[in-house]
């Protein structure tokens, strides 16, 4: 695959996630934020479970498959997954589109901070003005002037806390795993197992309210949950890690794209002005090991 194949890959699974967010919305017409999320994630898991099945077979074939500790951890991260997506699910019932896809990546200059505190290693001094810039632009994106956040901000907000420890461990789990489908597959279905309990025990569930959502339920659990990260796993493999990097936050612009055609988002210059900033720092973020790397 050359390397303009793979960008191409990565490309489309950022389209595909920013577009998801108008379908997560336009989901909790019929069924409420549980239920949606744990069947969409039910509906993934099965996407990839050809792949995880015969990624199985070839590890039971070379003795190496997982043991108690391994599977621990994959329910260790399901259970990141279901918070992350579940506060994304609730906040996205009262902010905007752009504002989620945006303040989604606030995970992104997390990440290393985390993994100061926890592993001890060290981030790169790009990190402290990177996260200045989110916070920043988080204010800019409410407004400017004050520090309003709305409940739906406040819950996408706290969403960026287990997304980045998720994506702090899953690189980690999926090397001693040696199995990156059989993991995407069982967390996936962890988190599409505990959603779909919640939401029949605590949220209205009807054949009809199934029915209106269904689309939405298709696009996002076969799409963004299942085809996206097949595309972003084959790309990665084969793809630049700056091309990469830049390619997968523009997922935040396509969110805000989608937003402004599908949703009727609009923003000020403030919000525009925060919205920048952030991508930004979250460019800073990804970018600055690797060009140093490359000085070197």
């Amino acid at each position: 695959m050359t390397r303009w194949q793979a960008n191409g890959l990565l490309l489309l699974a950022s389209v595909i996630w920013g577009s998801a967010f108008v379908a997560q919305v336009l989901g909790m017409d019929g069924v409420g934020p549980l239920a949606f999320t744990g069947l969409r994630f039910l509906l993934g898991a099965a996407v990839v479970a050809p792949l995880a099945w015969r990624e199985w077979g070839q590890l039971r074939a070379r003795d190496h498959r997982p043991g108690a500790r391994e599977w621990r951890h994959v329910g260790l991260l399901g259970a990141l997954l279901t918070a992350g997506v579940v506060m994304q699910q609730f906040g996205l019932m009262a902010t905007t589109v752009t504002n989620a896809g945006f303040l989604t990546a606030l995970y992104v200059p997390l990440v290393p901070i985390i993994a100061w505190l926890v592993h001890r290693e060290r981030p790169d001094w790009i990190v402290w003005p990177a996260a200045l810039g989110c916070l920043t632009g988080t204010w800019l994106l409410a407004g400017g002037a004050t520090l309003d956040i709305g409940r739906g901000d406040a819950w996408v907000i706290a969403s960026s806390l287990p997304w980045a420890f998720h994506v702090l461990w899953v690189g980690r789990v999926a090397n001693r795993m040696r199995g990156a489908y059989l993991l995407a597959c069982a967390q996936f279905l962890v988190c599409g197992l505990v959603a779909t309990a919640a939401g029949l025990a605590l949220e209205p569930v009807s054949w009809d309210g199934l029915r209106v959502a269904a689309g939405a339920i298709a696009y996002t659990g076969v799409l963004s949950v299942g085809v996206a990260f097949t595309l972003q796993v084959v790309g990665q493999r084969h793809a630049p890690p700056a091309d990469a990097a830049i390619l997968l936050s523009s997922e935040t612009l396509f969110a805000a794209l989608f937003g402004a055609w599908l949703m009727g988002d609009r923003l000020g210059p403030a919000g525009l002005a925060g919205c920048a900033t952030i991508l930004g720092s979250i460019l800073l973020v990804q970018l600055h090991p690797l060009l140093a790397a490359r000085r070197r």
